[in-house]
């Protein structure tokens, strides 16, 4: 697995969590976006909200989360599930 094809998603129990993290990390200047939760792993949970993280971000996000302790469910490194094509995120 090529790191440059790993993308990390961050899932949730609702979607309030997932949005008081997006500011959480935009406020601390990390780079995340909104995303749908990917088809591999939606049965986990109800809420269809994801995180969308690149590699090269993953160790500040774990840092901020340490530090503020937001609620979250998982962090889930996935390969290959960014179609440029098809998926545009905000």
């Amino acid at each position: 697995m090529a790191d440059s094809d790993i993308r990390y998603y961050i899932l949730f129990e609702n979607y309030e969590q997932g949005l008081a993290l997006h500011d959480l990390l935009s406020s601390n200047d990390i780079k995340n976006r909104i995303a749908p939760a990917p088809r591999a792993i939606q049965g986990k949970l109800s809420c269809g909200m994801s995180l969308l993280i690149e590699p090269t971000d993953i160790d500040a996000v774990r840092a901020c989360i340490a530090e503020h302790n937001p609620a979250y469910y998982d962090i889930v490194p996935l390969e290959g599930q960014i179609k440029s094509h098809r998926d545009k995120y905000c």
